[in-house]
């Protein structure tokens, strides 16, 4: 459904988005990740037909982005990262308003995507008295009022509580069920999971791609480990200046040590056992999304 082939998009001869190729099927929930200004939202702007491309090809639907014809841009339909509606205007106002664009009149239709998204109760109220989830169901409605075949969003769940994010989760894949098909941009790995497939982007280039299971099995030159242990400053400085060591991360009590392959579990401990009072419970663990999301993001930096 959604095809890139070395797409770059520079800036003041800053390549945002470099050589950059995907393929996304029909129906598929695609998750873009990345750190800030790795290219995320620049590649859904070229897609949307917002930006040309410096160089590349792309198409939707088998209609090359080139064309820029009205029927790509019914085709597609965009949530961004910020609140795009208008403040003074009322949900239904706002709602027709976008329709208006698309030739889309039928109020029945218009008041059914109210009620399907349940915001119906509060149309006319005015869009910039909504909660930070409302304002989303309401960008959702305008972005689905001329039923496209690709939906873009864009940090769709950026600032939104764990219910409300939870819910909207829900409505992708009702969406996804009915063949559509998602581009979606975020920055929460848990999000990452619920994707189909998945790639991490930094820099403009794609680092890791596949399924959110392919993703963690990618870390292939390291071993994980995991150990019990509350945070030390001390520790973590002598394990992130060791050169057999790739990454240290810290949740909360569990410490999470991903090494490179020649360092053996029992050099591992004896690092660590000054900081510990000997007491050294280390064990093999998987890498997880945010351990690969980091490590390779950390590669492409240095």
């Amino acid at each position: 459904m959604i095809t890139l082939s070395n797409i770059t998009k520079s800036f003041n001869r800053s390549n945002v988005v470099n050589n950059l190729s995907l393929e996304i099927a029909k129906g598929e929930i695609f998750g873009l990740l990345g750190p800030n200004a790795a290219g995320k939202t620049t590649t859904i702007r070229i897609l949307c037909g917002l930006l040309k491309p410096s160089s590349g090809e792309a198409s939707i639907g088998g209609i090359a982005l080139s064309d820029n014809s009205d029927a790509l841009k019914h085709k597609i339909g965009y949530v961004a990262q910020y609140f795009g509606l208008y403040d003074e205007l009322s949900v239904m106002e706002n709602l027709r308003f976008y329709a208006s664009l698309y030739e889309r009149t039928d109020e029945k239709t218009l008041l059914g995507l109210l009620k399907r998204y349940k915001i119906f109760e509060y149309k006319d109220a005015k869009a910039g008295s909504l909660s930070g989830g409302y304002k989303r169901r309401l960008s959702l409605c305008c972005a689905l009022c001329h039923q496209p075949e690709v939906l873009f969003l864009d940090e769709p769940t950026a600032g939104i509580d764990p219910s409300t994010r939870k819910e909207l989760w829900d409505i992708f894949y009702e969406l996804s069920q009915e063949g559509k098909t998602l581009f979606v941009t975020t920055h929460y790995m848990e999000e990452a999971q619920r994707c189909n497939k998945i790639a991490f982007l930094n820099k403009g280039v794609v680092v890791a791609e596949g399924s959110p299971t392919e993703v963690e099995n990618s870390l292939e030159a390291y071993d994980v480990y995991k150990l019990t242990q509350e945070f030390k400053y001390e520790l973590l400085e002598v394990l992130r200046t060791d050169d057999l060591v790739h990454l240290v991360n810290q949740f909360g009590d569990e410490l999470r040590i991903i090494v490179k392959k020649e360092c053996s579990k029992e050099w591992l401990g004896g690092l660590i056992a000054p900081y510990t009072q000997g007491d050294v419970s280390l064990e093999s663990t998987r890498a997880n999304l945010e351990d690969v999301f980091i490590a390779l993001t950390q590669e492409v930096v240095a």
